[in-house]
């Protein structure tokens, strides 16, 4: 009996520390979730704004304007291949490029002239090259069906048959596009046309008409970090910009109107671009060529695959930044910070020469539209995009989603379903912005565009038409060009036929 009653004031205790302990954990548990989450979502922020010392002189992609052959073809020759590149003193970073080590060199040509682009693959594994912005057949696309195998050439032939428009290009293997992409893969492709060559514009390459090509990267020790940091559902976002390849990029000019070719090639990042004193600057093209006439701003928000040309005035011996500020995207509390909505950039320091050259006004005109205004739509489809699919409907290489008939306008009405960010691209046509949540499209999407951002919970209505040629066996692409998002399937495909003619097979191939 005495060991019992020596037992039983034990077990009071005992229970008290125990529902002490699970007080103790009740608090403790939300407290520190709480920190961490505090900590993570604090450190999401990223901002250079400030801190970037310019001390590169911003490289220029060469350009390339091809070899005339004697039918009057212009020949390009384009080898993908693996590099290493010092972007930082010192260190060298393993990367992929056209024709060098880091991205590649700009093509230019002119509207009515055959064009063919000898395609090399030195890379280690298969990949494509796709002619982003490019209207042309779709065995030319370089989408994933165009796939170019190790030690193989692909020799694509079309003829330039669109206005006057900065384009690029890129790979687009299926499942692997950010992956190439963020390891150099892109470069530029200009196009020139009889109304462009007429206007008195900047259009002297790499100096007063200067190409920018905006990448966001982060650094380990080794090179190039491509992880995806926590919550970021937009896909990779990284924590230095490179602009054509140069880190801290400054450029001097020695003209009072300076254009530049904004070209977003980053795979996630949506970047607000603005100067550091909020100057204006002129808007005079968007995705697909030049708009009908200059457009006043003070910042362009351009989502990833998206493209801008502007001219900006310079006053002798200033200098200025240009920068990304904050979004004002439509995004919630936890898109705007690990999404990169809060993130600022210091993107290039232009550096005036102490006496400039005087350049004309610009045009008051500058191009008749050449993109559909929908009155003549002979169907409207409906698209969800969410990351589950399109209409909830994941990619597959060898089904075909949609049949369009050639010479055909339609309506597409594009949805963002769900909190994250995405965009829409639609391969070889452009197309006109008719309203973003019914109301008038903003000036920056007044002109053709391939690419356009689809904030949260918003929806667009796009007029397109379908001009062929047609292939009833070989699609095209449409998807979200937050490239993370396409590998995961938020990807469709479609041919253009003939009238009464119906969708074929698409080509099955190993890849």
């Amino acid at each position: 009996m005495s060991s019992v009653s020596s037992n039983t004031p034990a077990r009071p205790r005992r229970l008290r520390r125990l529902l002490l302990s699970v007080v103790a954990l009740a608090v403790l548990v939300p407290a520190l979730l709480g920190g961490v989450f505090a900590w993570v979502y604090t450190g999401a922020a990223v901002s250079t704004v400030g801190a970037t010392d310019f001390r590169n002189q911003l490289a220029i992609p060469p350009l390339q304007e091809g070899v005339l052959g004697p039918d009057g073809r212009r020949v390009f020759e384009l080898d993908m291949r693996s590099g290493r590149k010092e972007f930082r003193p010192g260190k060298i970073t393993e990367t992929w490029g056209f024709n060098g080590d880091y991205l590649g060199p700009t093509l230019r040509a002119r509207r009515g002239e055959r064009v063919e682009v000898r395609v090399r693959n030195a890379l280690p594994e298969a990949s494509t090259v796709h002619w982003h912005g490019m209207h042309l057949p779709a065995a030319m696309d370089g989408g994933p069906h165009q796939m170019v195998d190790p030690g193989r050439t692909w020799t694509p032939q079309w003829t330039v048959d669109q206005p006057a428009a900065t384009l690029w290009y890129h790979p687009h293997p299926h499942g692997k596009t950010e992956q190439h992409v963020r390891r150099g893969l892109a470069g530029m492709f200009l196009l020139d046309d009889e109304n462009s060559a007429s206007l008195s514009l900047p259009s002297n390459y790499g100096v007063d008409d200067l190409p920018v090509i905006v990448q966001d990267v982060k650094f380990d020790g080794s090179g190039f970090d491509n992880s995806h940091k926590i919550f970021r559902n937009a896909g990779f976002l990284g924590e230095q910009i490179l602009v054509n390849g140069t880190l801290a990029p400054y450029r001097e000019v020695g003209d009072d109107l300076v254009r530049l070719r904004l070209l977003n090639a980053s795979t996630a990042r949506i970047y607000n671009f603005a100067f550091e004193d909020n100057r204006t600057f002129a808007l005079i093209g968007t995705d697909g060529g030049l708009v009908q006439r200059p457009i006043t701003l003070d910042r362009v928000q351009l989502s990833p695959g998206e493209r801008a040309e502007i001219v900006v005035r310079m006053r002798a011996g200033e200098r200025t930044v240009l920068r990304s500020n904050t979004l004002d995207a439509g995004f919630d509390f936890w898109n705007q910070r690990f999404s990169g909505g809060d993130d600022r950039f210091d993107i290039l320091e232009l550096r005036a020469a102490a006496t400039l050259r005087s350049a004309p006004e610009l045009p008051a005109t500058l191009a008749e539209p050449a993109v559909p205004d929908g009155s003549d739509a002979v169907r409207e489809r409906r698209f969800d995009l969410n990351l589950a699919g399109i209409n909830n409907v994941p990619m597959a290489m060898d089904r075909i989603d949609l049949t369009v008939t050639r010479g055909s306008t339609e309506i597409w009405v594009v949805r963002n379903a769900d909190g994250m960010p995405h965009n829409f691209h639609v391969h070889d046509v452009q197309f006109r912005v008719l309203s973003v949540n019914d109301a008038p499209p903003p000036a920056p999407l007044s002109g053709a565009k391939d690419t356009v951002f689809v904030a949260p919970n918003s929806t667009v209505r796009l007029a397109l038409r379908f001009d062929g040629p047609a292939d009833p066996d070989t699609p095209y692409m449409y998807h979200c060009h937050l490239l993370w998002h396409e590998d995961q399937g938020m990807m469709g495909q479609f041919v253009v036929v003939e009238p009464g003619q119906s969708a074929g097979t698409p080509p099955s191939h190993g890849h």
